[in-house]
Parts: structure tokens; C-alpha cells; sequence
């Protein structure tokens, strides 16, 4: 089986980021900054934040989507916030989205936010509301269930460090994902935490077994060149003993967005 973990950046380098995910075969694909405008003809809108302002593709989702025509689709916004067609104002949400072979089904799921909850009117301030999706699924051939969670971690203008909120974060995610995975099978958690490696966040998941297997595997780098900042951290990917790490590997190329995707492969 394999699972990736991305943080999309809501589509801003498209073409290649379509191109490989429509070629890395992956079995459950977790995107995080997944843009969806119901009603737009518009293929590119503007997010305009503070004097920032950043392309987003208008209807990610439904791009990926078509893209993957083996794959059941899944989508879960945290807010619906104005994004820009010029002047006009078009109403945009913002999330999870969560693709999944056909040939495996989902035997379980639960989502729900880990901090805030569901803004129908703007983005909010920051730290904004986040969520998170878990789902159960059976690999009919290799005769096992695999419980797979990923989160788009809050942010937070003072930077990543751990604070009461991210840690109220990690336990909502624990309580979230203790309502699919029944304790006895193979679990991953993947997603943009936007934390550092020492943060208590692995502490409160590693109450389930999980082990990150960025850190522990000797990798330092999650982000591609499009990210100019330190430190470098923000995408992990944890799994429990039970998950064979056939290969496990934070891609450098192609780069799709401003984060590395986390490529699992596993039995």
C-alpha cells in the first residue's frame, strides 16, 4: 500500500503538482490547503491577506478529482473565506481533502476539528481553525485493515513552537482517531503539523505507538526551494511497530509545492 501526505499550497504550481499525483500511484492520497469554489468559471483566484496576496487554484479539489478517477474523494473545509477574481469577491473553501483507491474500502471515519471550528463567513484571525480526517480501510489483498489520520496542523504568526493550543491540538487528534482505530492493527498519522521535531505534539502521539518517521529516519528537510525560511520542519508522517516501512522517503523532486510530499510505502 501506499500513502502520501502533501500540503497542495492550494494548487500553485498546478502543472507539475497534477502531474505527479496523477503518476505516483499512490492508495490514499491526504492533501492538505485544498481550495473548492462552488460556482466559479474562474480557473485561478487571489488570496489577499496583511499585503500578501497568493495565486490559489479556484477549484482544486474537483482538478485533483478528475485526475483520479480510481479513487473515492473526500473533502472537509475549516472556513469559507473571500478569495479575489479581480475586484469581484468570490466565495472560497478551504481544507482537507482525502483520495482513496476504489479497490479498498473504507470500513470506518471520522472527522472533526482539533482546534476552532467551522468559520461560514471568513478565514478568522490567526491561528485559524484546523481539522482532521481518519479513516479505516481493508487491503483486500494483503488481507489487513490500515487506520490512516492526517491534519493540517495550526499556524501560528509566533512561529512553530509548542503553545497551549497546539497541545490541545495533538489531544483532539488522539481522541479523533481513537474513534476509527480499534488499537490492534496498523496506524499512520500524517499531515502538516507545523511544529518543531521536539514538540510535545509527538509526545501526546506517541501514546498510540507512534514513531515519526521523518525525524527517525535522519531527514531534516520537508520543504522544497519555494520555501525560503528556517527551520525547515513542518510535514511529519508516524506510524505504530506494527506498519513495515518497505520505504519511506520526503520527496525532493518533483517539487509541487512549497512542502515535500511524504511518500509511504508500506505492508
Amino acid at each position: 500500500m501506499r500513502i502520501v501526505s502533501l500540503n497542495a499550497w492550494g494548487g500553485r504550481l498546478h502543472e507539475p503538482l497534477m502531474a505527479y499525483l496523477a503518476g505516483v500511484e499512490a492508495d490514499v492520497l491526504c492533501l492538505q490547503e485544498v481550495t473548492r469554489t462552488a460556482g466559479s468559471r474562474a480557473e485561478w483566484l487571489v488570496y489577499r491577506d496583511h499585503g500578501v496576496e497568493l495565486p490559489q487554484r479556484a477549484n482544486l479539489f474537483e482538478d485533483v478529482r478528475a485526475a483520479l478517477p480510481s479513487h473515492d474523494a473526500f473533502f472537509f473545509p475549516t472556513a469559507r473565506g473571500e478569495l479575489f477574481d479581480g475586484d469581484s469577491r468570490i466565495p472560497s473553501e478551504f481544507g482537507l481533502a482525502t483520495f482513496i483507491r476504489k479497490s479498498f474500502p473504507v470500513i470506518g471515519e471520522a472527522a472533526g476539528f482539533v482546534h476552532g471550528e467551522f468559520s461560514p463567513d471568513d478565514f478568522g484571525p490567526h491561528p485559524r481553525s484546523r481539522n482532521a480526517h481518519c479513516i479505516r480501510i481493508f487491503d483486500y489483498e494483503a488481507g489487513f485493515a490500515v487506520t490512516i489520520a492526517h491534519m493540517h496542523g495550526l499556524r501560528d504568526p509566533e512561529g512553530k513552537g509548542d503553545t497551549p493550543a497546539r497541545s490541545e491540538q495533538a489531544r483532539e487528534l488522539v481522541s479523533l482517531i481513537r474513534q476509527v482505530w480499534p488499537g490492534d492493527e496498523r496506524l499512520v498519522v500524517c499531515g502538516d503539523f507545523n511544529v518543531l521535531p521536539g514538540s510535545v505534539t509527538f509526545d501526546t502521539l506517541g501514546t498510540l505507538g507512534l514513531v515519526d518517521l521523518v525525524t527517525s529516519s535522519g531527514h531534516s528537510d520537508t520543504r522544497t526551494s519555494y520555501y525560503l525560511k528556517q527551520p525547515r520542519f513542518a510535514d511529519y508522517m508516524l506510524a505504530t511497530p506494527l506498519v513495515e516501512v518497505i520505504s519511506f522517503d520526503p520527496v525532493a523532486e518533483p517539487e509541487v509545492s512549497d512542502h515535500r510530499a511524504l511518500l509511504l510505502d508500506l505492508r
